[in-house]
Protein backbone atom coordinates (compact mmCIF):
# COMPACT_ATOMS: atom_id res chain seq x y z
CA UNK A 1 0.00 0.00 0.00
CA UNK A 2 2.89 2.30 0.69
CA UNK A 3 4.60 1.71 -2.61
CA UNK A 4 1.57 2.60 -4.29
CA UNK A 5 1.27 5.66 -2.39
CA UNK A 6 4.63 6.84 -3.35
CA UNK A 7 4.33 5.56 -6.87
CA UNK A 8 1.18 8.38 -7.23
CA UNK A 9 3.40 10.87 -5.73
CA UNK A 10 6.09 10.45 -7.89
CA UNK A 11 3.68 10.59 -10.78
CA UNK A 12 1.65 13.64 -9.44
CA UNK A 13 4.91 15.10 -9.39
CA UNK A 14 6.45 14.63 -12.22
CA UNK A 15 2.99 15.79 -13.73
CA UNK A 16 3.22 18.92 -11.95
CA UNK A 17 7.13 19.08 -13.07
CA UNK A 18 6.32 18.79 -16.77
CA UNK A 19 3.37 21.23 -16.57
CA UNK A 20 5.61 23.78 -14.68
CA UNK A 21 8.56 22.88 -17.73
CA UNK A 22 6.02 23.87 -20.47
CA UNK A 23 4.79 27.12 -18.51
CA UNK A 24 8.60 28.39 -18.79
CA UNK A 25 8.52 27.06 -22.47
CA UNK A 26 5.75 28.94 -23.25
CA UNK A 27 6.23 32.15 -21.19
CA UNK A 28 9.97 32.22 -21.54
CA UNK A 29 10.82 33.99 -17.98
CA UNK A 30 13.79 35.61 -18.95
CA UNK A 31 11.39 38.57 -20.34
CA UNK A 32 8.53 39.17 -18.23
CA UNK A 33 6.59 40.98 -21.49
CA UNK A 34 5.78 37.80 -23.12
CA UNK A 35 3.74 38.92 -26.43
CA UNK A 36 6.59 41.53 -26.93
CA UNK A 37 9.33 38.61 -27.03
CA UNK A 38 7.08 36.18 -28.77
CA UNK A 39 7.10 38.85 -31.89
CA UNK A 40 11.11 39.36 -31.34
CA UNK A 41 11.91 35.53 -31.30
CA UNK A 42 9.05 35.18 -34.48
CA UNK A 43 11.14 38.25 -36.30
CA UNK A 44 14.50 37.88 -35.07
CA UNK A 45 16.37 38.10 -38.42
CA UNK A 46 13.14 39.79 -40.85
CA UNK A 47 11.06 42.84 -40.46
CA UNK A 48 8.33 42.31 -38.22
CA UNK A 49 6.05 44.65 -40.64
CA UNK A 50 2.85 43.44 -41.74
CA UNK A 51 3.74 39.87 -40.21
CA UNK A 52 0.67 37.96 -38.89
CA UNK A 53 1.70 36.07 -35.72
CA UNK A 54 0.10 32.91 -35.43
CA UNK A 55 -0.74 32.46 -31.52
CA UNK A 56 -3.45 31.42 -29.41
CA UNK A 57 -6.00 33.29 -31.29
CA UNK A 58 -5.31 31.24 -34.52
CA UNK A 59 -5.36 32.97 -37.73
CA UNK A 60 -8.12 35.26 -36.65
CA UNK A 61 -5.40 38.53 -37.40
CA UNK A 62 -4.59 36.99 -40.71
CA UNK A 63 -8.77 36.26 -41.40
CA UNK A 64 -9.48 39.94 -40.72
CA UNK A 65 -6.52 41.16 -43.13
CA UNK A 66 -8.61 39.96 -46.17
CA UNK A 67 -12.04 38.57 -45.30
CA UNK A 68 -13.87 41.85 -46.81
CA UNK A 69 -11.93 41.44 -50.50
CA UNK A 70 -14.12 38.03 -50.38
CA UNK A 71 -17.37 38.35 -52.24
CA UNK A 72 -19.67 35.73 -53.69
CA UNK A 73 -20.48 35.41 -57.40
CA UNK A 74 -23.72 34.85 -58.45
CA UNK A 75 -24.43 33.24 -62.00
CA UNK A 76 -27.81 34.07 -63.42
CA UNK A 77 -29.09 32.06 -66.56
CA UNK A 78 -31.97 32.96 -68.33
CA UNK A 79 -34.46 35.24 -65.73
CA UNK A 80 -33.36 32.17 -62.97
CA UNK A 81 -29.76 31.85 -60.46
CA UNK A 82 -28.30 28.66 -61.99
CA UNK A 83 -24.90 28.31 -59.61
CA UNK A 84 -22.80 30.39 -57.14
CA UNK A 85 -19.15 30.33 -56.32
CA UNK A 86 -16.70 32.67 -54.61
CA UNK A 87 -14.23 35.72 -56.16
CA UNK A 88 -11.88 37.81 -54.08
CA UNK A 89 -11.37 41.75 -55.04
CA UNK A 90 -7.36 41.68 -56.27
CA UNK A 91 -6.85 45.27 -57.68
CA UNK A 92 -9.20 48.90 -57.71
CA UNK A 93 -8.24 51.67 -60.51
CA UNK A 94 -10.33 55.01 -60.28
CA UNK A 95 -13.53 53.61 -61.49
CA UNK A 96 -13.79 49.69 -60.57
CA UNK A 97 -12.86 47.23 -58.68
CA UNK A 98 -11.41 44.00 -60.41
CA UNK A 99 -12.46 40.28 -58.78
CA UNK A 100 -10.65 37.17 -59.61
CA UNK A 101 -12.76 34.20 -59.98
CA UNK A 102 -12.66 30.79 -62.18
CA UNK A 103 -13.81 30.91 -65.03
CA UNK A 104 -16.27 27.56 -64.56
CA UNK A 105 -18.10 30.11 -61.83
CA UNK A 106 -19.08 32.21 -64.84
CA UNK A 107 -19.52 30.26 -67.63
CA UNK A 108 -22.59 30.89 -69.31
CA UNK A 109 -24.25 33.77 -67.64
CA UNK A 110 -26.22 36.32 -69.41
CA UNK A 111 -26.21 38.21 -65.60
CA UNK A 112 -23.51 38.35 -63.11
CA UNK A 113 -23.43 39.86 -59.78
CA UNK A 114 -21.64 40.32 -56.46
CA UNK A 115 -22.57 39.93 -52.76
CA UNK A 116 -20.41 41.80 -50.42
CA UNK A 117 -19.56 41.14 -46.64
CA UNK A 118 -21.88 44.08 -45.93
CA UNK A 119 -24.87 42.12 -47.57
CA UNK A 120 -25.00 44.64 -50.58
CA UNK A 121 -25.66 42.89 -54.11
CA UNK A 122 -23.93 44.68 -56.88
CA UNK A 123 -24.42 44.03 -60.39
CA UNK A 124 -20.74 42.61 -62.35
CA UNK A 125 -19.31 42.87 -65.81
CA UNK A 126 -17.52 39.94 -66.76
CA UNK A 127 -14.21 41.75 -68.61
CA UNK A 128 -12.84 37.82 -69.99
CA UNK A 129 -11.58 34.79 -69.00
CA UNK A 130 -9.71 31.35 -70.11
CA UNK A 131 -11.08 27.75 -69.41
CA UNK A 132 -7.83 26.27 -69.67
CA UNK A 133 -6.60 28.59 -66.98
CA UNK A 134 -9.51 28.35 -65.46
CA UNK A 135 -9.39 32.11 -64.36
CA UNK A 136 -12.00 35.16 -65.11
CA UNK A 137 -12.19 38.30 -64.53
CA UNK A 138 -14.86 40.68 -63.71
CA UNK A 139 -15.36 44.53 -62.38
CA UNK A 140 -17.87 46.56 -60.59
CA UNK A 141 -17.61 49.82 -59.41
CA UNK A 142 -14.46 50.65 -57.34
CA UNK A 143 -17.29 52.80 -54.69
CA UNK A 144 -18.60 49.18 -53.40
CA UNK A 145 -15.50 47.41 -52.74
CA UNK A 146 -14.35 47.45 -48.85
CA UNK A 147 -11.08 45.96 -49.43
CA UNK A 148 -8.13 44.63 -51.85
CA UNK A 149 -6.34 41.41 -51.04
CA UNK A 150 -2.55 41.19 -51.25
CA UNK A 151 -1.57 38.93 -53.40
CA UNK A 152 1.35 36.51 -52.09
CA UNK A 153 3.61 34.21 -54.12
CA UNK A 154 4.25 30.18 -53.73
CA UNK A 155 7.94 30.38 -54.24
CA UNK A 156 8.55 29.88 -50.31
CA UNK A 157 5.89 27.32 -50.00
CA UNK A 158 6.35 24.05 -47.84
CA UNK A 159 5.14 21.08 -47.30
CA UNK A 160 2.87 21.30 -43.99
CA UNK A 161 2.73 25.52 -44.11
CA UNK A 162 -0.89 26.82 -42.74
CA UNK A 163 -2.66 27.67 -44.90
CA UNK A 164 -7.09 28.98 -45.41
CA UNK A 165 -9.12 29.34 -47.53
CA UNK A 166 -12.63 31.70 -47.46
CA UNK A 167 -15.72 31.27 -49.97
CA UNK A 168 -19.09 30.53 -50.07
CA UNK A 169 -19.80 26.85 -50.09
CA UNK A 170 -23.45 25.76 -51.37
CA UNK A 171 -24.71 29.00 -51.21
CA UNK A 172 -25.89 31.91 -49.43
CA UNK A 173 -26.65 29.86 -45.95
CA UNK A 174 -22.94 29.52 -45.54
CA UNK A 175 -21.71 32.80 -47.14
CA UNK A 176 -17.87 33.46 -46.70
CA UNK A 177 -17.06 30.48 -44.63
CA UNK A 178 -13.48 29.72 -42.86
CA UNK A 179 -11.72 26.49 -43.57
CA UNK A 180 -8.04 26.48 -42.45
CA UNK A 181 -5.54 23.31 -43.20
CA UNK A 182 -1.63 22.94 -44.38
CA UNK A 183 -0.05 22.75 -48.01
CA UNK A 184 -0.27 18.74 -48.87
CA UNK A 185 0.81 18.63 -52.12
CA UNK A 186 3.49 21.30 -54.15
CA UNK A 187 3.03 21.18 -57.74
CA UNK A 188 0.84 18.65 -58.53
CA UNK A 189 0.01 17.79 -61.67
CA UNK A 190 -3.86 17.17 -62.26
CA UNK A 191 -5.64 16.34 -65.74
CA UNK A 192 -8.86 17.86 -65.86
CA UNK A 193 -11.57 17.82 -68.69
CA UNK A 194 -11.84 21.24 -71.13
CA UNK A 195 -14.47 21.12 -74.18
CA UNK A 196 -15.39 17.50 -72.80
CA UNK A 197 -11.94 16.00 -73.12
CA UNK A 198 -9.80 14.81 -70.50
CA UNK A 199 -6.51 16.05 -72.33
CA UNK A 200 -5.77 19.18 -70.03
CA UNK A 201 -3.37 19.35 -67.41
CA UNK A 202 -2.89 21.95 -63.92
CA UNK A 203 -0.20 22.40 -62.33
CA UNK A 204 -1.84 23.26 -58.54
CA UNK A 205 -1.19 23.45 -55.20
CA UNK A 206 -2.41 20.56 -52.57
CA UNK A 207 -4.68 21.43 -49.36
CA UNK A 208 -6.68 19.53 -47.07
CA UNK A 209 -8.60 22.62 -45.94
CA UNK A 210 -12.63 21.48 -46.67
CA UNK A 211 -13.20 22.85 -50.21
CA UNK A 212 -16.82 22.05 -51.59
CA UNK A 213 -19.40 23.42 -54.25
CA UNK A 214 -19.37 27.59 -54.02
CA UNK A 215 -15.86 28.03 -52.81
CA UNK A 216 -15.06 27.68 -56.47
CA UNK A 217 -13.04 30.86 -57.75
CA UNK A 218 -11.91 31.87 -53.69
CA UNK A 219 -8.84 32.75 -52.65
CA UNK A 220 -6.13 30.69 -50.74
CA UNK A 221 -4.32 32.44 -48.07
CA UNK A 222 -1.25 31.69 -46.36
CA UNK A 223 -0.79 32.53 -42.72
CA UNK A 224 -0.13 36.16 -43.39
CA UNK A 225 -3.38 36.31 -45.18
CA UNK A 226 -1.77 36.94 -48.87
CA UNK A 227 -3.33 35.25 -51.53
CA UNK A 228 -1.14 32.29 -52.94
CA UNK A 229 -3.48 30.49 -55.07
CA UNK A 230 -7.33 30.48 -56.79
CA UNK A 231 -9.65 27.19 -55.51
CA UNK A 232 -10.61 25.32 -58.40
CA UNK A 233 -11.56 22.00 -57.73
CA UNK A 234 -11.19 18.63 -55.09
CA UNK A 235 -11.52 15.40 -55.55
CA UNK A 236 -14.80 13.65 -54.76
CA UNK A 237 -15.32 10.32 -54.26
CA UNK A 238 -16.45 7.93 -50.57
CA UNK A 239 -13.53 6.45 -50.39
CA UNK A 240 -11.24 10.31 -50.43
CA UNK A 241 -11.45 13.10 -47.74
CA UNK A 242 -9.52 16.37 -48.00
CA UNK A 243 -7.81 16.51 -51.21
CA UNK A 244 -8.39 19.95 -52.88
CA UNK A 245 -6.57 21.75 -55.14
CA UNK A 246 -5.85 25.49 -55.88
CA UNK A 247 -4.23 27.39 -58.88
CA UNK A 248 -0.87 29.15 -57.96
CA UNK A 249 -1.41 32.36 -58.03
CA UNK A 250 1.66 33.19 -60.26
CA UNK A 251 -0.39 31.53 -63.22
CA UNK A 252 -3.54 33.40 -62.70
CA UNK A 253 -1.73 36.76 -62.08
CA UNK A 254 0.47 36.09 -65.77
CA UNK A 255 -2.79 36.04 -68.04
CA UNK A 256 -4.77 39.02 -65.54
CA UNK A 257 -3.94 41.37 -68.28
CA UNK A 258 -4.70 40.13 -71.36
CA UNK A 259 -7.93 39.42 -69.48
CA UNK A 260 -8.96 42.39 -68.14
CA UNK A 261 -8.50 43.48 -71.60
CA UNK A 262 -11.09 40.77 -73.06
CA UNK A 263 -8.12 39.65 -75.12
CA UNK A 264 -7.89 35.54 -75.82
CA UNK A 265 -4.89 34.03 -74.47
CA UNK A 266 -2.80 33.52 -77.23
CA UNK A 267 -1.12 29.94 -76.93
CA UNK A 268 1.49 28.28 -79.08
CA UNK A 269 1.17 25.61 -81.93
CA UNK A 270 3.41 23.52 -82.87
CA UNK A 271 1.85 22.24 -85.81
CA UNK A 272 0.63 18.34 -85.57
CA UNK A 273 -1.54 15.72 -85.11
CA UNK A 274 -1.00 13.42 -82.61
CA UNK A 275 -2.26 10.19 -80.38
CA UNK A 276 -0.66 8.65 -77.25
CA UNK A 277 2.15 6.10 -77.68
CA UNK A 278 0.01 3.83 -75.99
CA UNK A 279 -2.79 3.86 -78.17
CA UNK A 280 -1.48 1.02 -80.24
CA UNK A 281 -4.40 -0.31 -82.15
CA UNK A 282 -5.71 3.48 -83.15
CA UNK A 283 -2.33 3.79 -84.42
CA UNK A 284 -2.48 0.77 -86.20
CA UNK A 285 -5.62 1.89 -87.90
CA UNK A 286 -3.49 4.49 -89.52
CA UNK A 287 -0.85 2.39 -90.80
CA UNK A 288 1.85 3.28 -87.81
CA UNK A 289 3.15 0.96 -85.68
CA UNK A 290 6.30 2.48 -83.14
CA UNK A 291 9.00 0.05 -81.21
CA UNK A 292 7.60 -2.21 -78.18
CA UNK A 293 9.61 -0.69 -75.86
CA UNK A 294 8.36 2.81 -76.56
CA UNK A 295 5.19 3.22 -73.86
CA UNK A 296 5.02 6.89 -73.09
CA UNK A 297 5.36 10.26 -75.60
CA UNK A 298 3.05 11.37 -78.14
CA UNK A 299 2.89 10.21 -81.73
CA UNK A 300 2.97 12.18 -84.89
CA UNK A 301 -0.24 11.16 -87.28
CA UNK A 302 0.42 14.10 -89.66
CA UNK A 303 2.25 17.38 -89.77
CA UNK A 304 0.07 21.04 -90.91
CA UNK A 305 1.51 22.37 -94.35
CA UNK A 306 3.65 25.60 -93.07
CA UNK A 307 3.65 25.06 -89.38
CA UNK A 308 6.93 25.37 -87.55
CA UNK A 309 7.13 21.32 -87.08
CA UNK A 310 6.71 20.78 -90.68
CA UNK A 311 9.58 23.13 -91.25
CA UNK A 312 11.55 20.94 -88.36
CA UNK A 313 11.66 17.78 -90.24
CA UNK A 314 9.20 15.99 -88.43
CA UNK A 315 6.96 13.06 -90.00
CA UNK A 316 3.87 10.80 -89.68
CA UNK A 317 5.18 8.09 -87.52
CA UNK A 318 7.98 10.00 -85.04
CA UNK A 319 7.30 9.84 -81.71
CA UNK A 320 7.95 12.56 -79.11
CA UNK A 321 9.45 12.48 -75.99
CA UNK A 322 10.58 15.31 -74.65
CA UNK A 323 10.51 19.40 -75.25
CA UNK A 324 13.37 21.02 -73.94
CA UNK A 325 14.76 18.32 -71.94
CA UNK A 326 11.21 18.31 -70.01
CA UNK A 327 9.45 14.86 -70.37
CA UNK A 328 6.25 14.25 -72.99
CA UNK A 329 4.20 11.08 -70.98
CA UNK A 330 1.25 11.89 -73.10
CA UNK A 331 -0.88 14.68 -75.14
CA UNK A 332 -2.00 16.19 -72.20
CA UNK A 333 1.30 16.67 -70.93
CA UNK A 334 2.28 18.03 -74.52
CA UNK A 335 -0.29 20.66 -74.17
CA UNK A 336 0.97 21.39 -70.70
CA UNK A 337 4.41 21.94 -71.75
CA UNK A 338 3.81 23.69 -75.00
CA UNK A 339 1.56 26.36 -73.37
CA UNK A 340 4.19 28.15 -71.33
CA UNK A 341 5.61 28.95 -74.36
CA UNK A 342 4.71 32.06 -76.66
CA UNK A 343 4.41 32.41 -80.42
CA UNK A 344 7.67 32.66 -82.04
CA UNK A 345 9.83 30.98 -79.35
CA UNK A 346 11.83 28.16 -80.35
CA UNK A 347 11.97 25.03 -78.97
CA UNK A 348 13.89 21.60 -79.03
CA UNK A 349 11.98 18.59 -79.96
CA UNK A 350 13.50 14.91 -79.11
CA UNK A 351 11.79 12.57 -80.79
CA UNK A 352 12.17 8.88 -82.07
CA UNK A 353 12.45 7.61 -85.12
CA UNK A 354 12.50 4.06 -86.96
CA UNK A 355 14.10 3.37 -82.88
CA UNK A 356 17.07 6.29 -82.93
CA UNK A 357 16.62 9.40 -80.92
CA UNK A 358 16.91 13.07 -83.01
CA UNK A 359 16.39 16.12 -82.27
CA UNK A 360 15.20 19.59 -84.30
CA UNK A 361 14.29 23.30 -83.40
CA UNK A 362 10.72 23.53 -83.82
CA UNK A 363 9.44 27.61 -83.83
CA UNK A 364 6.29 27.21 -82.64
CA UNK A 365 3.41 29.41 -84.75
CA UNK A 366 -0.22 31.27 -83.76
CA UNK A 367 -2.67 28.55 -82.49
CA UNK A 368 -6.03 28.67 -85.22
CA UNK A 369 -8.16 26.75 -83.30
Amino acid sequence: MRGKIINIVVVLFAFLLGGGLMYVVITNPLDSDTENNAGLLGCQYTSCENKVIIDDSGISAAVDKVYDAVVMVKNYQGSQLSSTGSGFVYKIDDKYGYIMTNEHVVSGANELSIVMTNQKEVKATKLGGDEYLDIAVLRIPVSDVLKVASIGSTEDLKLGDTIFTIGSPVGEEYYNTVTSGIISGIDRLVTVSVNSQSDWIMKVSQVDAAINPGNSGGPLMNSNGEVIGVNSMKLVDDSIEGMGFSIKIEDAMAHVNELEQAKEIERPMLGITLLNASDTRVLASYGISIPSNISSGVVVVSVVSGSGASKSGLEKGDVITKIDDEEVINAAYLKYILYKYKVGDKITVTYSRDGKEKTTTVTLSKNTE
